[in-house]
């Protein structure tokens, strides 16, 4: 009832035999435990948390500015609300490999399935903008090495994500992500990739799952659900989709209400206080005290 209901290792131990399976599982992302909860309520496979999503939310751009224990305990937050899979964004793992070892067993102890780390310098910036400065490949190859070391949980998912294909190119940032596999990653996170064929180029030359960041008004193209499963991709992220949705509603409303001094016109627009119950289950809190729960909508 308050929580998930499942342990982590259950958690992790479904998480990974999923990935073997020949279905694309998605991860739209959660800005809040709240939203969890409704990606969970719908029927998605699991629960994308996004640093970028982070840093906005705190008012920042993406930039690296967020701390270890800023994000670790947003996402055991939102982790822990939910049966399905989390994973979260670590940037470039908020240090150096020693930085690096810790934040795995921080993600660990609180209740994430996997993380991804990035090859970008700090301070790093969104995946997706222009000028990107890389780390070299061994200083990465070092940082995995850590992560894979300091894991405690073998189902813990390590991915490693590089951003070479804008810097480098796409044969480089394959052989990039190669060397992460040596290194210990489980699955690779290419991002960036411009059109189809980059996708089935990279599959073709990867043994480990791959991860497809569907993010809106970026370098990649929007492919659909249908298109990357049949290209053999295992996760896709659609990581600010619902930030974007929810801002778009409430700067459209606010300036309604500061325009025509009601947010009448808005009700219909509006979740319901009744849906938003549904959602926390808050029926179910009557179980421990009536007076909770004790009046109609």
């Amino acid at each position: 009832m308050l929580y998930a209901k499942k342990p982590i290792q259950q958690k992790r131990l479904e998480f990974r035999a999923a990935l073997q399976k020949n279905k694309l599982l998605r991860f739209p992302g959660a800005f809040s435990p709240l939203v969890a909860m409704l990606i969970e309520q719908m029927g998605f496979d699991g629960i994308y948390i996004s640093g970028g999503v982070l840093s906005n939310d705190l008012g920042l751009p993406d930039i690296g500015l967020t701390t270890l224990s800023e994000v670790s305990q947003r996402g055991r937050a939102i982790a822990r609300v939910s049966d399905l899979p989390a994973i979260i964004d670590i940037d470039t793992g908020f240090g150096e490999p020693m930085n690096v070892a810790r934040t795995i067993q921080e993600m660990e102890e609180l209740g994430l399935c996997g993380c991804h780390i990035e090859d970008q310098v700090h301070p790093k910036r969104c995946g997706h903008l222009d000028n990107k400065v890389l780390v070299d490949t061994d200083t990465m190859v070092k940082k995995i090495k850590a992560a894979a070391v300091a894991r405690r949980d073998p189902n813990f998912v390590l991915i490693a994500r590089t951003d070479a294909r804008a810097t480098e190119g796409l044969p480089q940032a394959i052989d990039r992500a190669k060397a992460y596999v040596n290194a210990g990653a489980d699955m690779i996170f290419p991002e960036a990739l411009q059109d189809e064929a980059e996708f089935q180029e990279f599959r073709s030359a990867m043994p480990v799952p791959l991860l497809a960041n569907m993010t809106e008004f970026g370098k990649t193209k929007l492919l659909s659900y249908k298109t990357l499963q049949e290209l053999g991709y295992n996760i896709v992220i659609y990581p600010v989709t619902t930030l974007r949705l929810a801002m778009q509603a409430v700067e459209e409303g606010l300036a309604d209400i500061l325009s025509k001094g009601t947010q009448e016109e808005w009700l219909s627009k509006m979740q319901h206080r009744k849906r938003l119950y549904e959602i926390l289950r808050y029926q179910d809190y009557n179980r421990f005290d009536n007076d909770i729960f004790n009046f109609k909508l």
